[in-house]
């Protein structure tokens, strides 16, 4: 297991090639029992990295601002809709609501200051728990150089997979 997030991200970019070899290989495998392998991967490494201590995702990534969740982190930082739109939010190419910054703005020493408020992406990352892995492969290859455990996690589904 590899917790170390400059040898994760050193990794990350001199594993890119084969990680995409692997995307191409895994097209072509029952995706059913990848979900199940993934999903059996997700909670082993899950339960043995504490995201709290790492904070790597906060720091690098903007998630999705969905309405639903502007309302509660409006509440939470008690600012109107309009002032927090106006100090954290920028819209993406698509449209959609994003934090302006990164680190997010919500980041205090590796910790979330709305961690019970956080927005759903946020609640769901690193997304190995979804349904349709094989479906999500350039999101993991992404979160790959940033995660502990989607690096973990696709190290051993390679390994599970005889991929070489």
């Amino acid at each position: 297991m590899i917790l170390d997030l400059a040898t994760i991200k050193q990794l990350g970019k001199k594993n890119l090639e084969a990680n995409y070899r692997f995307r191409s290989f895994l097209k072509w495998k029952d995706s059913k029992r990848i979900d199940h392998t993934v999903h059996e991967l997700f909670e082993f490494y899950s339960l043995k990295i504490d995201c709290t201590t790492c904070g790597n995702c906060c720091a690098i990534l903007q998630p999705q601002i969905l309405p639903k969740d502007l309302k509660v982190l409006t509440l939470a930082t008690n600012k109107t809709n309009a002032d927090f739109k106006k100090e954290y939010i920028i819209l993406d190419e698509d449209g959609d609501m994003r934090f302006k910054s990164s680190p997010c703005p919500f980041l205090e020493n590796k910790k979330c200051t709305v961690y019970d408020q956080r927005p759903t992406d946020c609640k769901s990352y690193p997304h190995l728990q979804k349904k349709d892995f094989t479906t999500r492969l350039l999101g993991v290859i992404n979160n790959y150089s940033i995660c502990p455990i989607v690096f973990n996690v696709f190290e051993d589904l390679k390994q599970a997979l005889k991929f070489r």
